[in-house]
């Protein structure tokens, strides 16, 4: 039995959060009485995510794709009149790409790691803030990774796109610390879930050798510590990286 982290009364978006640690985090986030709205590019998949978790609590899918601005803002404006309002934004919706090295590194593959895991947090940060600004709270919770700590050879966009979101992150953080709105990452080392389709076994196993713990991080661990930067007993910290990587950065 997961330690009660109280989201009662709070609506929240997950990006990506019809599997995988999105998934996570939306089931905890209910199980803590949070309604959630799961924005997911394939909306027939969120559709069944949400149909498996309708008895435990209130859970609407909003088909948006974070690459695109006006989409973000679309799929805002349908949260709002399904929710109400938006208290707390989870940016998890990522993509790994390829495993090769940099100067191999196709640039159309490139572009599409950036447009998806900055551009898209970024868009859904310059959609949904004003909003948080206006009722004067809010949780924004950005799900990085510590190869945006590391950088992990032969993966240097998804490193770099991450290192972006930490920077997105205390940017954000300053820029809206006068207000009760806590803006922060996580970095979790790797954790099992559909994501490793997109490496190879040689990077897989790179990245396992590299955790202290020796296993991969578990995806309802990353979902509680979202879960507790989400909540209102997060009041004071703000633009902070939170490690999950095993002992692997613990900086």
């Amino acid at each position: 039995m997961p330690n009660k982290i109280d989201l009662s009364g709070r609506n929240a978006v997950v990006t990506g959060g019809a599997q995988g640690i999105g998934r996570a985090i939306t089931e905890r986030f209910l199980d803590s009485g949070a309604a959630v709205a799961i924005w997911d590019r394939d909306r027939a998949f969120a559709e069944k995510t949400a149909q498996e978790l309708g008895n435990r609590g209130k859970v609407v899918v909003i088909a948006c794709d974070v690459t695109n601005l006006a989409d973000v803002e679309r799929a805002r404006d349908d949260t709002v009149t399904a929710l109400g309002r938006i208290d707390i934004l989870v940016n998890n919706a990522g993509i790994a790409g390829r495993n090769a090295t940099t100067w191999e590194y196709p640039a159309e593959e490139w572009a599409q790691v950036m447009r998806v895991n900055l551009d898209g947090p970024f868009h859904c940060c310059r959609a949904i803030a004003p909003g948080m600004i206006a009722q004067n709270y809010g949780r924004i919770v950005n799900i990085a990774s510590v190869a945006g700590k590391e950088g992990n050879p032969n993966a240097s966009a998804y490193s770099v796109s991450k290192a972006g979101v930490i920077a997105l992150t205390k940017s954000l953080g300053k820029e809206l610390a006068a207000y009760d709105i806590a803006v922060n990452a996580i970095t979790p080392a790797a954790a099992k879930t559909a994501i490793f389709d997109q490496m190879t076994a040689e990077h897989i196993n790179f990245m396992l050798s590299k955790i202290p713990r020796a296993r991969f991080v578990k995806i309802e661990e990353i979902a509680a510590l979202a879960a507790w930067c989400a909540s209102a007993d997060n009041s004071f910290t703000t633009g902070a990286v939170f490690d999950i990587s095993g002992g692997r950065a613990t900086y």
